[in-house]
Parts: C-alpha cells; sequence; structure tokens
C-alpha cells in the first residue's frame, strides 16, 4: 500500500467539487461540497450517538435502507440541527441534487455542519447545487475537503493505493471536525470512495467494525500554558 494524491477522486469514477453557494451572508468561504460516482456504488453509514441528531441523518439514514448511493451533497455554515423544517429542506436538498445529476432523490446522501438552532435556507442550495454539478471534476477532491470545514484550520483530505488478486484499487477519504467527537462521530464528518468490489453487505460490516479502532479513537485535547 502507498499513499497518493487525490482524496476522494482518487477512486476511479468518482467526481467532486466545492463553492461558496451563500450559507452565511457576508462568507467567501467554500460551503458546499459534492461528491458524484458515474454508476451506483455499494454505501454504508455510521452515525453519531448523540440523542440529539441532524434532520440530514434521518434523511440519509432512509436513504441507505437499501444499501446503494450515488451522490453525496454537504454543506457547512449550518448544521440544520434543532432547526424548523429541517427534514424537509434535507429532502428538498436531495430532489435538487437529485434533479441537477439526472439522480433519484433517493440515491442522495445529505449531511450540513456548522452552527446549531438556526433555521437553514433552501435558497443558497437552489442557486448553488446545479453550479457545482457542472463544475464537479476527478480533480476536485481538495474543493471538496475544504468546502466541508468549519472550526477546522487544514483540510483533511488522505488517499491510498493498493492491490488485491492483482488489480491495482484505490480508498480515498475526507473529514472536518475537530471541535467535538464525542459521543462517537458527534459533529465529525468523513466521506470515503473506493473502487474495489465490495457489497453493501460487506461494506457495512467492515465500516461498523473499523470505526471501533479509527474514529470511535479520537480524543481532542487542549493544552494551555500560562503567560510567563
Amino acid at each position: 500500500m502507498k499513499y497518493i494524491d487525490g482524496g476522494v477522486c482518487s477512486a476511479k469514477g468518482f467526481r467532486a467539487g466545492g463553492m461558496n453557494c451563500g450559507i452565511k451572508a457576508g462568507s467567501t468561504k467554500k460551503d458546499l461540497a459534492m461528491i458524484v460516482s458515474d454508476t451506483m456504488c455499494s454505501a454504508a453509514a455510521v452515525y453519531t450517538t448523540n440523542k440529539v441528531k441532524g434532520a440530514p441523518l434521518a434523511v440519509t439514514r432512509e436513504h441507505l435502507i437499501n444499501g446503494t448511493a450515488q451522490a453525496v451533497i454537504c454543506n457547512s455554515g449550518n448544521a440544520n440541527t434543532c432547526a424548523p423544517n429541517g427534514v424537509e429542506i434535507a429532502e428538498k436538498t436531495c430532489e435538487i441534487t437529485g434533479s441537477a445529476l439526472g439522480l433519484a432523490a433517493e440515491d442522495i446522501i445529505v449531511c450540513s455542519t456548522g452552527v446549531i438552532g438556526q433555521e437553514l435556507s433552501i435558497k443558497p442550495f437552489e442557486y448553488g447545487v446545479p453550479k457545482l454539478a457542472e463544475k464537479v471534476s476527478y480533480n476536485g477532491g481538495q474543493e471538496a475537503a475544504e468546502a466541508i470545514m468549519t472550526t477546522d484550520t487544514i483540510p483533511k483530505s488522505i488517499a491510498v493505493e493498493f492491490e488485491i488478486d492483482g488489480k491495482t484499487c484505490y480508498i480515498g477519504g475526507i473529514a472536518k471536525g475537530s471541535g467535538m467527537i464525542d459521543p462517537n462521530m458527534a459533529t465529525m464528518l468523513s466521506f470515503i470512495t473506493t473502487d474495489a468490489a465490495v457489497s453493501p453487505e460487506m461494506l457495512d460490516k467492515a465500516l461498523k467494525a473499523d470505526v471501533k479502532t479509527s474514529y470511535n479513537q479520537i480524543c481532542v485535547c487542549l493544552l494551555y500554558t500560562s503567560p510567563s
């Protein structure tokens, strides 16, 4: 196995991108990320164990019942959690994304991260999603990594190349979130892609097993030195 560049676009058949769509008025930071597969994918997810969960989580969980998905849409700046009409906004976001990509809304994974308790408007998605759908590319992994950042100081992206039965495969990932990681997953988001052949059942099993010794082991420590 060797580390390479590319992030979520290192796996063959995945495009990605990020842009500013105006989630926060006056901000120029990228706040909308999209990851798209050229074909339908096996898909699995693990979720926060927090009692309070964002509306997008409920929608994504419903969409992944069949173990497949083809695109991810994620905004930063507003978590769509404890907010009015949260599920309606998440579902509408999937509809807009599906329409822009020529996919069914049920094949979209939707995520939001950012401020909790503020109403999320659908207008930025109506403006940004069609534009982003046109600009996603096989080199857009870094843009997507930047667009999902909140309090992060740097984008987090990784990719590896490896062989299975003589065939070269790739796994790529991006992640955000360092401020709240407890309880498990908490407000952290991560998206992982691969072009290795794997069934939905095996993918779900592997993810749930691996997260116990990876993401669920993360600890954030604050070190403070008093002024001399």
